[in-house]
């Protein structure tokens, strides 16, 4: 073979090379392309094949929102310096009715029980006196109602270092903390039968006197330390009449003036337990019932006494001032604390939310784990509120224009509370309540309530004009058995149960089998 005939069949081998390998080429590319043949719906709008989505970054998310990590450290050092371990507990039980016939309670003799009140009475400026009436009311206390005064203590560890703060600014006898638990048994939404309300349990008009705010969105009677200061006024203005803190608290139950008359009927006698035959039978029982509760707490340990824990002392939360309309709800939402301990820490809202007005200041209390992260992130918390305050307020003008209330029967659902169920139904707490007769906030899964809400859940069908739904060009879904609208949003990513109400122009929760829906913008 010639040398030119050898280098012609090398060039004719690597073209037939080069050709081959690009022919294999051009079949793998066309392989790794992938044409779709549909369009897609994300968030909330449908995309044609090929069309380039841009990302767009949610502003109003609340879910994941972080504290500074260096301040949070710094907060934890400092928490673990004061306070280590407690406990939370809501229940409360009134501390009122007192039996003043012979207790049999073998557990503490008559001589120790004198010795041990000579002993308080030492180191109190009350008159801590022994007589029958107190044992019988003592006794009483230390064997019918150890659980609820177990529980009391608990919650004590959370109220009474506010009130030990204001009596001290006011030069008020401590032991007077006591005063809480007769008028109120620590519950800070307490209302009597004649309207007295809050752990000091003032009326409409003597809560006035003392700047106490009570509109319908919040009570400060229910606030624990406005509350407090005002209490702590009004029993120094009683001290500087009788001079006595026995008459003191005699006349912060009956008022001075009943007070006086007892005076009068007992030869002008001061000694309030000379008086007391005089007095009203509930402030004759008065006294005595707070001098069995100073001196169960003052012995607890004597006795055995084993108080609950709150899940958080008075020290373990702060307060931050709101600076526009907020809700508990969006704060629980934001922060991850549950609702019913942002209503224990905030209980003068009572509506769950917290207003914006002119002149005023209004504080929002949290667990010092969730100031960090509420501060930090205040323009997004505040931002997602109105967007919520938003939605709510499109729906009000349907409920306004009704004409007339229909009953609904609605089922507790996981994650409901009052709050959220009045909001959802444009109704009061109170009214849901009342409706339901229900006298606490807790509610069960499965619970049935009866609602009555102006023309809610009417769907749009019903009036005299609908308007036409075009679904040329828009994702659509067909109601199955089982499916809710939220049911429904969960499917298609982006989508919310608002923008199917919006995109179907319905107003009602309820769904047809079969009726077709649009879930894309």
């Amino acid at each position: 073979m010639t040398l030119k005939t050898f280098l012609l069949a090398c060039l004719c081998l690597s073209v037939c090379s080069g050709y081959a390998q690009a022919k294999t080429d051009s079949i793998v590319n066309k392989s790794s392309k992938v044409i779709p043949t549909k369009g897609s719906v994300i968030d909330g709008k449908l995309f044609k094949p090929g069309e380039k989505i841009k990302p767009v970054v949610d502003t109003l998310g609340v879910k994941n929102l972080k504290d500074l990590h260096e301040v949070a450290e710094l907060d934890k050092k400092w928490l673990e310096e004061l306070y280590s371990n407690s406990l939370f507990d809501t229940i409360y039980k009134s501390v009122r009715e007192l039996d003043y016939e012979p207790v049999d309670y073998p557990e503490l003799s008559t001589d120790t029980l004198k010795a041990r009140l000579e002993r308080l009475n030492a180191r109190t400026p009350f008159n801590v006196e022994y007589n029958t009436s107190l044992e019988s009311v003592i006794k009483s206390y230390l064997k019918h109602r150890r659980n609820s005064i177990e529980r009391l203590m608990g919650l004590s560890h959370f109220y009474f270092p506010m009130f030990e703060q204001e009596f001290d600014n006011q030069n008020i006898p401590l032991e007077m903390k006591y005063l809480a638990i007769v008028e109120s048994a620590l519950k800070p939404r307490a209302r009597s039968r004649v309207g007295a309300t809050g752990l000091w349990q003032f009326m409409y008009g003597t809560g006035k006197e003392h700047d106490l705010d009570v509109s319908s969105y919040v009570d400060d009677r229910s606030d624990p330390i406005k509350a407090t200061k005002a209490a702590g006024e009004y029993l120094n203005r009683m001290y500087r009449i009788f001079g006595d803190w026995d008459l003191s608290l005699a006349a912060y139950n009956s008022g001075p003036g009943n007070v006086n008359k007892a005076i009068r009927r007992s030869g002008g006698s001061k000694n309030y337990w000379n008086i007391r035959t005089n007095l009203p039978r509930e402030t004759a029982g008065y006294v005595p019932a707070f001098l069995a509760t100073m001196y169960i707490f003052e012995y607890a340990k004597e006795h055995g006494f084993q108080p609950e824990r709150p899940d958080f002392q008075l020290i373990q939360t702060d307060t931050v001032h709101v600076k526009q309309m907020i809700s508990l709800h969006h704060v629980s939402e934001a922060t991850g604390i549950k609702i019913e301990e942002l209503q224990f820490l905030n209980p003068s809202y009572k509506l769950d939310i917290i207003p914006k007005v002119e002149g005023k200041i209004y504080s929002l209390r949290l667990p010092r784990k969730a100031i960090g992260t509420f501060v930090t992130n205040e323009d997004k918390i505040y931002a997602f509120a109105n967007a919520e305050f938003e939605k709510r307020e499109k729906q009000l003008p349907e409920l306004a224009n009704a004409s007339a209330n229909s009953e609904i029967r609605y089922r507790v659902q996981n994650g409901d509370y009052l709050g959220k169920i009045a909001r959802k139904y444009g109704v009061r707490v109170s009214q849901l309540k009342q409706w339901n007769n229900l006298r606490g906030n807790d509610l069960k899964i499965g619970q049935r309530l009866t609602i009555f809400s102006k023309n809610h859940g009417v769907s749009s069908s019903s009036t005299s004009t609908k308007k036409v739904i075009n679904s040329a060009g828009k994702q659509t879904y067909k109601v199955k058995s089982g499916d809710s609208l939220w049911t429904i949003a969960q499917k298609f990513s982006g989508v919310s149960v608002q923008n199917i109400k919006d995109w179907n122009d319905i107003s009602s929760n309820k769904l047809k089998i079969g009726m077709t829906l649009i879930v894309s913008k």
